[in-house]
């Protein structure tokens, strides 16, 4: 299992693959002030879409539900 990631890092990883939060949001059906809030820390991710954003940024271990 991949080891997750500071939002430090993720966002690190985002820019070192070239895209920007609201391509990433984009890509992945996401809210990007959601995306910004995780990656500032500002929200945790523990619950539905906030859940979901966390998991594919790999800053939380977790699992997606379909």
């Amino acid at each position: 299992m991949p080891a997750t990631l500071t939002p430090e890092q993720a966002r690190a990883d985002l820019d070192r693959r070239g895209i920007s939060i609201a391509e990433f949001s984009r890509q992945n059906g996401l809210n990007k002030n959601l995306v910004s809030d995780l990656l500032n820390g500002r929200k945790k991710g523990r619950r539905g879409e906030a859940h979901r954003a966390a998991v594919l940024l790999r800053i939380k271990d977790g699992v997606i539900a379909q």
